[in-house]
């Protein structure tokens, strides 16, 4: 899948260090992309804006 146009922004827990940083991009229609920041022209996963929804809300509610 295309992510033409994803503005790629850091999870809030990653750290400054250069550590391990997941980058999620929202702003497509109806996809959510996820990737790692150390390799932004690697691979990412791409996942329908509902299944990224619940997936968030489970991990606030273990949290």
């Amino acid at each position: 899948m295309e992510l033409k146009g994803a503005q790629w922004r850091k999870s809030s827990r990653s750290s400054g260090n250069g550590g391990a940083c997941v980058e999620v991009a929202d702003n497509l229609s109806g996809v959510v992309g996820v990737r790692d920041s150390k390799d932004p022209a690697g691979p990412a996963l791409v996942f329908e804006s509902a299944a990224w929804r619940a997936f968030v809300a489970q991990i606030a509610e273990r949290a």
